[in-house]
């Protein structure tokens, strides 16, 4: 059926393949489409599918250049349509002008999209002509191109179309064996697998055989129990204070602040009480004492904890500043200092080249400092909690670096920057796989939304409503044990992939039959 449906497209003039113009809006239409797949739609089969017809379309094609600019006009879509919340930061709330936030937001797309649109020109140039061959190798590159995009210039992960695969989809199973790279590896071998059962039809059955096989392999993957409870669930309550995002760092605005936090800590009866990133506007060493010895009172009172999230200053003869998560309360006070920070947002790469976007963008305390690597758990109401802030929980070979002494994963974001789009139901999903990943329950506490229990499959057993003052009061379970993930992290990924890469080379140097 598919490919009498190809061979009549091929006879019309209609036909992309044979119109260049019509040809890049089709890629450009299943890179937006593409995006449906993630949060908050989680409608995991749809990459499958606009992956499947992507290859269709570069297998067709014999000149590199073409396929550069059919991968090119299918990131411009996925990319365009899938993180467009960042608009929203830059004009919103960092007070940059629309041509300039557009100009902006387009470069951003046209860069990411460049990933894509290597990897189609160098499969096109390698002339795969066995199916095999083409299918491993693709799969191998499509998988290389988004690492590549994940680590190169501080790394932009956003978009793995491995996240698009939790929590539902069958291949969530292989996720603490490989990662979300893994994933898209896998994700993309089925969609070469796809592409030619579609296209050869009722011959094609081996392909549909190899493709139902992997997704089995998923769905039995995912009844393994890689890690174990460990002592009993303990109460959480995580805060969600819903400040304003222009109104946060008003001067006459602080006072109301941190009155909001203080009544929803004295509201929580939970031994782990977690608030979110930098939830109160003012530096450590500003905030009032009897504040904190307010909110570590009540703590101790619980038998534990509080998190706050403060900006830190830190004068070693040179002005330092973090941006950090403090614990008060039954335990020693504890700190984690973020580590992985956001360009032009947390810091300015290149300053004498960029310098001027910190007088272009309005963001308070945008030039931090790295927090240390080797940063343990904190010892918080009886567990090891790894804490990381916002943007971190994006890059899970660096989650996995507190891991397996961690018993519990704590995210603290403020996705007010993204307001009402479909970014902090992304983030979310993110969280979702690094819960997968390592086999622990992921606690998130924003400022606006959306904050939410996660267990150790990525289920999402609690949360609560975007832009509402609230705090989610329910358990986590501590969990230890070691995912291969968390022993090898992207490695095995790589190591398949490079395996594969080898492997279809190797085997399109031969004669087919």
């Amino acid at each position: 059926m598919g490919n009498d449906i190809l061979s009549w497209l091929e006879s019309t003039n209609c036909h992309p393949l044979k119109n260049p113009y019509i040809e890049l809006i089709v890629a450009l239409l299943l890179g937006v489409f593409t995006v449906p797949g993630f949060a908050p739609f989680y409608l995991f089969p749809l990459p499958l599918v606009t992956l499947a017809v992507l290859f269709i379309f570069l297998r067709r094609i014999e000149a590199p250049a073409r396929a550069f600019r059919l991968g090119f006009s299918f990131g411009m879509g996925l990319f365009g349509a899938g993180v467009t919340w960042l608009y929203v930061s830059l004009h919103d709330f960092g007070a940059m002008p629309p041509a300039l936030a557009t100009l902006a937001l387009l470069l951003l797309c046209a860069y990411l999209s460049l990933y894509p649109a290597i990897g189609g020109w160098i499969l096109v140039r390698m002339q795969l002509t066995l199916p095999s061959a083409w299918i491993m190798v693709a799969a191998s590159i499509w998988m290389s191109a988004e690492w590549v995009r994940g680590v190169l210039f501080t790394g932009f992960p956003w978009l793995t179309v491995g996240y698009s695969q939790v929590p539902d989809s069958p291949l969530a199973g292989f996720a603490p064996v490989v990662g979300v790279y893994g994933v898209s590896l896998i994700l993309a071998l089925s969609a070469g697998l796809l592409s030619f059962w579609f296209e050869k039809g009722k011959p094609g059955w081996r392909f549909g055989i190899l493709l139902g096989s992997v997704w089995l392999t998923g769905f039995g993957l995912q009844s393994i129990n890689w890690t174990s409870p460990v002592d009993e669930p303990i109460t959480v309550s995580l805060l969600q204070g819903n400040i304003e995002q222009n109104l946060k760092w008003r001067e006459d605005y602080v006072e109301k602040t941190m009155h909001t936090y203080a009544q929803l800590v004295l509201e929580s009866k939970s031994r782990l009480i977690v608030m979110p990133e930098i939830s109160i506007p003012l530096f450590r060493n500003v905030v009032p004492s009897k504040y904190l010895d307010y909110l570590a009172e009540h703590a101790k009172n619980n038998n534990g904890d509080v998190l706050i999230g403060l900006a830190e200053h830190a004068t070693n003869g040179v002005d330092t500043y973090y941006n950090s998560m403090f614990s008060f309360g039954s335990s020693p006070e504890q700190v984690y200092r973020k580590h992985h920070l956001v360009p032009f947002g947390e810091f300015i790469p290149l300053k004498f080249i960029f310098g001027w976007i910190i007088k272009t963008l309005h963001i308070p305390l945008s030039d931090f400092s790295r927090g240390a690597t080797d940063q343990q758990p904190l010892q918080l109401a009886g567990q090891q909690v790894a804490v990381n802030i916002c943007y971190e929980d994006v890059f899970g070979e660096e989650i996995i670096q507190q891991l397996p002494k961690a018993t519990l994963l704590v995210n603290v974001s403020n996705d007010a920057w993204f307001g009402r789009s479909i970014g902090p139901h992304q983030h979310l999903q993110i969280s979702q796989m690094r819960a997968v990943e390592t086999g622990r329950y992921m606690l998130r506490a924003t400022n606006t939304g959306l904050t939410a229990i996660i267990d150790e499959q990525g289920n999402v057993i609690d949360q609560v409503e975007i832009f509402t003052t609230i705090g989610l009061h329910g358990h986590a379970q501590g969990y230890t044990g070691t995912t291969p993930y968390i022993s090898v992290g992207n490695y095995l990924a790589l190591g398949v992939a490079g395996v594969l890469f080898c492997a279809g080379w190797t085997v399109s140097r031969k004669k087919p039959n």
